[in-house]
């Protein structure tokens, strides 16, 4: 047996995915509570224990172990660049496809009371962009004198004008300032290279990672942890998508996570537009597209859930579910209830129909945000129909991960939540396709391995990919 082990430092709970590359078998799965707040080992060392108890295996002796995590939360990211749609839509991609968030964006040039906004946030790390490599050098050069001055600490990216960079990174290092320089995140108008910055900003995600609160110990069974759990996740995805040699993948797919703080969906697919009548307009988007919904979370904020899309919305999806629900349970004390005790777990068939409502509501709003959509303009000429964003609507694959795909109820009618329907015929989401559930809950692990044993284990992943 040439055993793997994958382990993933989840904000709720440590899980250990056992693989057996040689034979192309999943051996086994456990999880325990993480243990954020003490020591991340104590979780660690529980989840093991488990996995010996319900693989026989006794003492396990891995060949290989790797790692991922996004225990400390994501990374904190303020972007500043020149153009603020420009600027904002690269440093989201590059943000959110390594593991971080952008909490703060800036535009046409900086002040000094921006500067001092940006000290109160107190970000992890600066994203500096702007001009395309031929364009505007002023803008990077005048935000990076200005940030060199201030009292910020944290690392700065610089993604912009190539003729400007080494300037900028030279006025923040003369400031004893960590400063490093990677390709234009926009190059050429309407053009996006953001993997170099990705590439940089998931170095210092792991950095600050492995600072976390007993990570730094959990080296010593694990190793340097290889990556944060949504750039696994995404190459997880990329693989069942593409296949790899003589394995066949999936085709042009969707995932969709639901966890207890964030809805993510990430897009494997070009997103073209499927009408030869359709011009697109804007950036173009990226094939390998992350999003995250930090308010969709169904447990931190299923409140927050309940009140953007609605109580008539929530009602709706649970009286289809079970038509007397509703006047079992007062809905906004119990949802209430989720919020402040993250911690519970569906006790009977009324808790199990609100965590699905709940979904259903999280994944629909998720999937508005992240497709593209449509719009009809008029012109003295006629008629245009214009496209912002991806065309997700041919998309014949869309894949469930999470606790509530795992471990729930209903997983059916919480994808369905993502296709097309009468109320948003512009939104360019998925119309007809196939659902499947990642039933073992072990996508991440598929990411972490998907360019040291591709093939073994897509034909694993594939196998343990439920139709329902």
């Amino acid at each position: 047996m040439e055993l793997t082990l994958a382990i993933d430092f989840g904000s709720t709970y440590t899980k250990v995915v056992a693989l057996d590359l040689t034979k192309e078998e999943l051996v086994g799965v456990a999880q325990a509570p993480s243990t954020v707040d003490t020591d991340m080992t104590i979780s660690l060392h529980a989840a093991v224990d488990k996995l010996c108890v319900q693989t026989g295996l006794g003492k396990i002796q891995p060949d290989r172990v790797l790692g991922s995590s996004s225990a400390a939360g994501g990374l904190r990211v303020v972007a500043a660049g020149l153009v603020q749609a420009l600027t904002t839509k690269a440093a989201q991609e590059a943000a959110l496809g390594a593991g971080a968030k952008l909490v703060g964006s800036y535009a046409n040039g900086l002040s000094e009371d921006d500067v001092r906004e940006i000290e109160e946030i107190a970000p992890d790390m600066i994203l500096l962009t702007g001009g395309t490599d031929g364009g505007n050098k002023d803008c990077l050069i005048h935000n990076a004198a200005l940030l060199a001055e201030s009292t910020l600490v944290p690392p700065f990216i610089i993604a912009g004008n190539k003729r400007a960079a080494s300037e900028a990174r030279a006025l923040l290092e003369k400031k004893g300032k960590e400063a490093l320089v990677v390709e234009n995140v926009l190059p050429e108008l309407d053009v996006l290279n953001v993997e170099p910055a990705r590439a940089a900003i998931r170095d210092v995600f792991m950095r600050r990672i492995v600072r976390g609160k007993g990570l730094d110990k959990a080296r010593a069974f694990v190793g340097d942890i290889l990556m944060p759990t949504p750039s696994a996740v995404l190459l997880g995805a990329r693989l069942v998508a593409e296949g790899a040699g003589d394995e066949s993948g999936l085709g042009e797919l969707v995932v969709v996570d639901v966890g207890g703080a964030t809805t993510d969906v990430d897009s494997i697919a070009h997103g073209l537009p499927s009408g030869a009548d359709v011009v697109v307009k804007g950036l173009a988007e990226p094939y390998m597209k992350r999003t995250v919904e930090g308010d969709l979370g169904i447990r931190y904020n299923a409140d927050t859930i309940l009140e953007k899309a609605g109580k008539r919305k929530i009602v709706s999806t649970l009286a289809a579910m079970d038509g007397t629900l509703v006047e079992r349970i007062n809905l906004e004390a119990t949802v209430a209830n989720l919020s402040a005790h993250i911690d519970t777990v569906p006790q009977d068939d009324a808790g199990y129909c609100l965590d699905v409502g709940l979904a259903c509501t999280a994944v629909e709003l998720a999937m508005e945000r992240h497709c593209g959509k449509i719009e009809e303009v008029y012109f003295p000429t006629g008629k245009a129909r214009i496209q912002h964003g991806k065309d997700l609507g041919n998309i014949q694959t869309v894949i469930g991960t999470g606790g509530v795909f795992a471990y729930g109820r209903g997983p059916r009618r919480i994808l369905e939540a993502c296709c097309q329907n009468t109320e948003h015929f512009e939104s360019l989401r998925p119309q007809h396709p196939d659902f499947y559930i990642d039933e073992k809950y072990i996508l991440f692990a598929v990411g972490l391995l998907a360019e040291i044993a591709p093939e073994p284990v897509l034909r694993i992943i594939k196998r343990h990919l439920k139709r329902v």
